[in-house]
């Protein structure tokens, strides 16, 4: 009655670690995210029960309470249960969410670490995160607004700063980061669907790379 909270990493199916693949053809029932690619999803058992709890923005959602719920109740059957989030469990997909409800249950846990868009996209759009003599270290941060404004100083001072969940908020989030200091002229690039098959790239710089991608 384990509960695996495992990362599917950022789209590509051939970036599933090993481990992933190996509890996926093992596990009753696998319950998913939608952000994650259908040949991973090829990867579970042939008689998995496959659960959809895909989030999106605008559109019909599965809500946390509702997820916490099917996978301590799936555990409490017995059941072997895969949760798959789109690229790590830990950085902005909730797991740990997940884990603090599954921790009160008393359902026993593992996370499973997945390969994060945060460095996958960039990377898959020959962009490094770090670079000696340019980008000693990396800041992630969401731009879901909705969640809270953020330190924009802070984040305006990033030597590398990835935004995940940008989409409809590029402009504007830009605008504020500008605004807190960053200078118009730094280089800017949105990578959308990234390591997907259908993955667009638009670069340019802070001051104009929200008109290139609204």
């Amino acid at each position: 009655m384990t509960v695996y909270l495992v990362g599917a990493g950022p789209g590509d199916p051939g970036l599933l670690t090993l481990r992933a693949a190996r509890l996926l053809a093992t596990a009753d029932v696998v319950i998913h995210d939608r952000l994650v690619h259908p040949e991973v999803l090829a990867h579970a058992r042939p008689h998995a029960r496959l659960i959809y709890v895909g989030k999106e923005g605008g559109g019909a959602s599965t809500s946390q309470d509702e997820i916490n719920n099917a996978l301590v109740q799936h555990a409490r059957l017995g059941r072997t249960v895969v949760r798959l989030k789109g690229g790590d469990p830990f950085l902005f997909g909730r797991g740990g969410e997940e884990a603090l409800a599954l921790e009160a249950a008393g359902v026993p846990y593992e996370v499973v670490p997945g390969v994060t868009s945060g460095v996958a996209g960039p990377a898959a759009a020959g962009i490094p995160v770090t670079h000696r003599g340019v980008a000693t270290s990396v800041t992630f941060a969401t731009a879901q607004l909705a969640q809270g404004e953020p330190d924009w100083a802070h984040l305006a001072g990033a030597q590398t700063l990835v935004l995940f969940m940008a989409g409809k908020n590029t402009a504007a989030v830009l605008e504020k980061l500008i605004h807190a200091g960053l200078p118009p002229s730094t280089p800017a690039a949105v990578v959308e669907s990234a390591t997907w098959e259908h993955q667009r790239v638009t670069q340019g710089t802070a001051g104009t790379l929200g008109a290139l991608v609204t």
